[in-house]
């Protein structure tokens, strides 16, 4: 299904992000550490909303007092999008999240989640039953140990879910610098560019990316 429908496009895409809840973040021990996470979360968020992606957000436990909400760094980019609050660890399990899911219309599902083997692991699983495509992002997720989370990954890939990262869904959901969404590419690309020499070197970002970044004033 996935080779017959080839790259993915803004237009059949919805944008999952699944728990990004501090308790979540402050034990992430896997390859890509909290703070990219938490800014790759942020990169699919300004992605969705830039290219009018609907865009489903939950969270879980916080009315049980298990977990606090959604960290406001990333609330801060999703413009008043309430988070759907639940107490199933397989977000499929809940009934609201399930129908926001369904009624964005859209069969394919990037999906970002908090932790790789768990609420990312069930909500991808149960989604590919439930006859959805998902696409899940690496770099957007992470576990509490490298091996839970690589082994979530081989898991889900496994299952027939695509990985992939947060700047490669910007590039192909866009993918022609002629194209209708240059400019709100540009702007997310450049604002990125800007944001992650901040957090680490381990990310390519060429000096005249910097300046162009610059010139624009991404923010």
């Amino acid at each position: 299904m996935t080779k017959e429908l080839g790259v993915w496009t803004a237009d059949d895409c919805a944008i999952v992000l699944i728990d990004y809840q501090n308790e979540m973040f402050e034990v992430i021990r896997s390859e890509t550490n909290a703070d990219l996470v938490e800014l790759h979360a942020r990169l699919l968020a300004r992605t969705a909303k830039a290219f009018d992606m609907p865009i489903v957000l939950s969270s879980v436990g916080v009315g049980y007092g298990f977990n606090g909400p959604t960290v406001s760094s990333l609330l801060s980019e999703l413009d008043g999008i309430e988070p759907i609050d639940r107490t199933s660890m397989n977000a499929f399990e809940d009934q609201a999240f399930r129908e926001a899911v369904k009624a964005t219309g859209r069969k394919r599902l990037i999906i970002g989640g908090l932790h790789t083997e768990i609420c990312l692991a069930f909500a991808t699983v149960q989604a590919l039953k439930d006859g959805y495509e998902v696409m899940f992002v690496t770099d957007a997720v992470g576990g509490r140990s490298q091996a839970a989370h690589r082994t979530s990954i081989e898991r889900l890939s496994h299952a027939g879910a695509v990985p992939t990262t947060a700047l490669a869904v910007v590039t192909e959901l866009f993918r022609d610098w002629a194209g209708p969404l240059y400019e709100q590419a540009l702007d997310v690309i450049y604002w990125y560019f800007t944001e992650v020499p901040n957090h680490t070197d381990q990310v390519g970002v060429a000096d005249a990316e910097k300046r162009a970044a610059a010139a624009r004033g991404a923010h």
